[in-house]
């Protein structure tokens, strides 16, 4: 530990000379202008992605309101609904203005970090037998100043933290933006299972129905002796059967409604009155034609996901200039300011009143160097922390390219197979139907047994159901693309994280600034410009 303190001096008047210590601050502030930051300078890491999808697809930009290509009103208003109410939502954009406030926190670590008023008013009773025995042993004294310790930022460490502290503020808003992805994607998948739950409820009730009277057929031409008592128990057992998956069903239907309860906000009867479940209408909502999934390097500013992994490396990035500082010397200014008088009887006998006399004035200010050459390694072992974190962070983001393009393919691949696939169970279906009337035609007039009636009915209420189910994959595959994409987070635009009524009861309790305004991102914190969303456009290099 290396001090240097320029300390005051007596003038003749009595008043202190402050000559040098302003001199050395002047010159100490010259050098921190001209500093430097140590530590590496932040390049965005290289993350590998196709030129195209393998898949065919449009290229034009991707739909922001992409639940919107689906035409269904219902849909579009629980999402928007879910955007307003979803607790989940509201705890990430509560996270973002934590991290605005603990950005402020960096920012006033670059000031003076030791900043008081101080002052004390005592009475002492010395000892008779101690050192001061020949003097005043009863008396009173009395201070009042101010006093002040600033650590430069000459080597970067500060400044490099503010760097740090606004990436992670900008990986905050990417997490609340992914929130908002899964929010409108779930919203969706759920929607779409409801309805698809909802129309395979419809047909295997109509396929209820269709057995009950083809088991009154069997039971009438065993009474008329024309069959065995065979086709009436295969008849009851089919339609047992049919009627148990009934239950199944509505039992999943209660547990997708209880979900999107739970995304919205809402009771379950006060969202199944908006849906109108349990009526005759209820369809899977068509999937768009056709899906614009752009290009695959766009994912690279899509995906809140994928943003955020990216700040998080900046963010390390900047913590192993923040570990390489500790290794030069560490420059302080200190000084304190004060008026101290006592009632000690000695060479003079001031009293408590003469505290804001000339002479009762006080101060010094000086300049420190702390230089820890022997730290045993511990300073660099911190820097080889931060810099395998850094290479942890980087691989984390070149993960989360890479797994976003395939889940991108993997979705366009679920929606157009399952398109596909749907087609051919249509065929299928109506195929089945006209077996099932011409079995029945044939059964009533006795051209064929019951066995074919049967297989007819049994594998129609399988292939209505697939049918239904494929038809929901379609959509459910073109969610599962635009959730990929990364779709839904611009409907955002300006609006703040938090709603009002929040805002309005963290104001009660807590002085909050202007952390809480909107437009915060416009103005700076002491100097330092605050972190926007576009400050740092995702295909550029810094």
């Amino acid at each position: 530990m290396v001090n240097f303190r320029a300390m005051t001096s007596r003038t003749r008047s009595g008043r202190r000379d402050f000559r040098p210590g302003l001199a050395a601050g002047a010159a100490m502030t010259l050098a921190l202008l001209a500093g430097c930051k140590v530590g590496p300078e932040y390049e965005r890491p290289s993350a590998d992605v196709n030129d195209a999808w393998h898949a065919p697809t449009g290229t034009s930009p991707v739909d922001v309101s992409w639940w919107e290509k689906f035409d269904d009103p219902v849909l579009t208003s629980l999402v928007d609904a879910a955007y307003s109410q979803n607790l989940t939502l509201r705890i990430a954009g509560l996270r973002v203005i934590e991290a605005r406030a603990a950005r402020g926190i960096a920012v006033g670590r670059f000031f003076p970090q030791l900043q008081e008023a101080f002052g004390t008013l005592e009475a002492d009773q010395l000892s008779a037998n101690g050192p001061n025995a020949g003097g005043d042993r009863s008396f009173s004294a009395g201070s009042l100043g101010l006093q002040a310790a600033w650590e430069l930022d000459f080597w970067g460490k500060f400044r490099r933290g503010i760097e740090a502290a606004d990436a992670e503020l900008l990986a905050t808003v990417a997490d609340y933006d992914t929130v908002m992805v899964s929010l409108a994607a779930d919203v969706a998948s759920n929607y779409i299972l409801a309805r698809s739950l909802e129309e395979r409820l419809v047909i295997t009730r109509q396929n209820v129905d269709l057995q009950t009277e083809t088991l009154r057929l069997t039971e009438a031409r065993f009474k008329a002796g024309a069959v065995s008592e065979l086709d009436v128990t295969t008849a009851r057992a089919t339609l047992a059967n049919t009627q148990a998956l009934i239950p199944d069903l509505e039992n999943s239907l209660r547990q997708v409604t209880l979900a999107l309860c739970v995304l919205l906000g809402r009771t379950p009867s006060a969202l199944e009155t908006e849906m109108g479940m349990a009526t005759s209408t209820a369809t899977v909502p068509r999937a768009p034609d056709e899906i614009a999934a752009g290009i695959p390097a766009d994912l690279l500013r899509r995906r809140p996901d994928v943003r955020a992994a990216e700040r998080i490396a900046a963010a390390q990035s900047a913590r192993i200039g923040q570990a390489t500082a500790d290794l030069y010397p560490s420059i302080s200014i200190s000084g304190s300011t004060a008026f101290v008088t006592s009632t000690y009887e000695g060479q003079r006998s001031p009293s408590l009143g003469n505290m804001f006399d000339a002479d009762s004035f006080q101060g010094f200010i000086g300049l420190s160097i702390n230089w820890p050459i022997l730290n045993y390694g511990r300073i660099e072992g911190n820097i080889r922390v931060q810099d395998a974190r850094y290479e942890q962070a980087v691989a984390a983001y070149q993960d989360s390219v890479l797994r976003a393009a395939s889940e991108v393919e993997s979705g366009l691949s679920e929606f157009l197979r399952s398109r596909d696939r749907t087609a051919f169970l249509a065929q299928a279906v109506d195929a089945s139907q006209r077996s099932v009337e011409l079995s029945l035609i044939q059964y009533r007039a006795g051209a064929v047994d019951f066995i074919r009636v049967n297989n007819a009915q049994t594998l129609l209420v399988e292939q209505q159901d697939g049918l239904i189910q494929s038809k929901a994959s379609i959509a459910l595959g073109a969610v599962k693309t635009y959730r990929a994409l990364g779709g839904g987070w611009e409907v955002r635009g300006d609006r703040e994280f938090i709603d009002e009524e929040t805002a309005r009861r963290m104001r009660e309790r807590t002085d909050w600034g202007d952390v809480l305004n909107p437009g915060w991102e416009q103005r700076k914190d002491l100097g330092f410009q605050r972190p926007a969303e576009d400050a740092v456009d995702p295909g550029d290099s810094k």
